[in-house]
């Protein structure tokens, strides 16, 4: 039985990989990827030279089939995404199932994920947090997941596009603007920002913005009055 090691990877600071990690990424004979080019960036940074394999969302099936060969023939494979851990918003899942399936072990390098990192600095005092990830793209989709989410009372985190991401934080001040919120952008990254306040209160910051760059994570209190805000 040979392994599958699935690696979390930096979100963006490349200094967050971890010596685990790093030792995991030296020993395989094959890395699969999300992103070759991505991941052969991070290998270029670290001094390692190793075989890739393509393992994307849309041929993450068939490259599942190639995994479990080189596992059949006794060889160790790693399994990176783009960026953070791997089957949290990003491709993984199939190819673990996949592998278990095929009577091979799938053993998880813990490392960086937006969602964790942002729950850590939000000041939640939630007890339960839902990941949601990406809402649909379809306003009235996004409007009504989004009240399901807003009724549990329960926090949420949800990723957004610089693209949509004053269209959620409409939705989000119309169905109940005094919710507290921490918007974490470009986290680890140079230009890295953390905003706290209401719905309302961020949607007109943001507004009051001639463009909104880089990739949001928005944690959304469950609680209706959040003393943060007071």
């Amino acid at each position: 039985m040979s392994t599958l090691y699935v690696i979390g990877t930096p979100i963006g600071n490349l200094g967050d990989i971890t010596f685990r990690a790093v030792e995991i990424l030296k020993t395989v004979d094959v890395v699969a990827c999300e992103d070759t080019r991505q991941t052969l960036k991070l290998l270029n940074h670290l001094g390692i030279s190793v075989r890739l394999l393509s393992c994307r969302s849309q041929n993450e099936g068939i490259a599942a089939d190639k995994v479990i060969k080189l596992l059949d023939e006794g060889l160790t494979v790693a399994y990176a995404s783009d960026a953070g851990t791997p089957g949290v918003s990003d491709p993984g899942a199939v190819l673990v199932r996949a592998v278990v399936q095929a009577g091979h072990e799938a053993i998880p390098i813990p490392g960086p994920s937006a969602f964790a990192s942002l729950v850590s600095i939000a000041g939640g005092l939630d007890k339960t947090v839902i990941f949601e990830g990406f809402l649909s793209p379809k306003p009235g989709r996004r409007r009504a997941r989004l009240q399901e989410l807003l009724n549990t009372e329960d926090a949420f985190v949800v990723y957004e596009s610089p693209f949509r991401i004053l269209k959620l934080l409409q939705d989000l001040a119309d169905l109940d603007k005094d919710r507290y919120l921490c918007i974490g952008r470009e986290m680890t990254k140079f230009h890295e920002e953390y905003l706290r306040g209401s719905a309302g209160e961020l949607l007109e910051l943001l507004q009051s913005r001639d463009s909104q760059k880089g990739e949001f994570s928005v944690y959304v209190s469950g609680k209706k009055k959040d003393k943060l805000l007071e």
